[in-house]
């Protein structure tokens, strides 16, 4: 199998595709498939008040968590707004972390900050160690997934894939990511995360406010949706392309995330559109027509 990279963006020098993308995204969805997310930043912390602390900043209830299962967590500001995507397992002594490569040192610089007087050590290990996306179903974080030293051999079964099968998954399992389908803004009602990487019933933590006032509402600003694009058109609308409604391309009403071509839905994408679009109308991009699956 010859590996093709990804030469630009957030997965710059992952592993695009091994030359057959269909077949890999079909191992995948059978469970018979792993990946190499060596391209991921991995950071962990140590210390005895690490859960605690973490508890405290993210969105996720960490106190009580199982130790070594994977969960997620965001850290939002004080507005609400999302800053990070965290994946999370802790093995007794040590919480671990993987994040996108392009805020590993933002993330860093934040924790770093926040320790104060707590018994905890942020540091980055990405030199030293990696994520391995497993064989298996996946899940609702897009795992399962371990941790191997970048030396160490993964020792997987089944069909290595690249990128290009999981993010066709991740789009068609409607699973949003951080630097895709989040901007600015962004908050954690609009996007899938409650009750996933938002704990709806844990204590303070920087942001709940807004999470729990929309939530309460019931009337986050936007909304993330699946789109079916037409598979007639040559060129894909791309991250951050402005949406429109068919008949008007005046007025944006949302913006494109993640686009993938999946194995049985043909090309489909992510979006992120205003509360008050209507759910049966058909969507443009690009000049390329959508309709909506919510």
């Amino acid at each position: 199998m010859t590996a093709v990279y990804v030469e630009e963006g957030p997965d710059k020098g992952a592993i695009w595709h091994f030359g057959e993308p269909n077949k890999e995204q079909r191992a995948l969805a059978e469970g018979s498939a792993w990946a190499d997310l060596s391209h991921k930043a991995v950071l962990t912390v140590n210390g005895q008040d690490r859960l605690t602390w973490l508890n405290d900043l993210t969105t996720q209830e960490l106190v009580k968590y199982e130790s070594n299962t994977w969960t997620s967590a965001l850290i939002l500001n004080a507005q609400g707004h999302i800053t990070h995507q965290l994946f999370l397992m802790d093995d007794g002594t040590t919480t671990w972390i993987f994040t996108e490569q392009d805020k590993e040192e933002e993330l860093l610089t934040f924790l770093n900050k926040m320790v104060f007087m707590l018994r905890v050590e942020p540091k980055s290990v990405t030199s030293q160690y990696k994520i391995i996306k497993t064989a298996g179903k996946s899940d609702q974080f897009g795992g399962p997934y371990k941790i191997i030293k970048r030396s160490e051999n993964p020792n997987e079964s089944g069909m290595q894939v690249g990128t290009w099968a999981l993010e066709a998954e991740r789009v068609a399992q409607k699973r949003a990511r951080l630097l895709f389908e989040t901007d600015h803004k962004s908050i954690p009602n609009e996007l899938g995360f409650l009750n996933n990487a938002v704990h709806m019933r844990k204590g303070c933590y920087p942001g709940q406010e807004t999470v729990a006032k929309v939530f309460n509402l019931g009337q986050p600003p936007r909304r993330l949706v699946l789109l079916h694009l037409d598979g007639t058109e040559i060129e894909l609308p791309k991250t951050g392309d402005a949406v429109f409604a068919e008949n008007d391309r005046e007025k944006v009403i949302g913006y494109i995330g993640t686009v993938a071509r999946h194995y049985e839905l043909g090309p489909i994408a992510l979006a992120v559109v205003k509360r008050a679009v209507l759910t049966d109308i058909t969507l443009k991009s690009n000049n390329v027509l959508a309709s909506q699956e919510n």
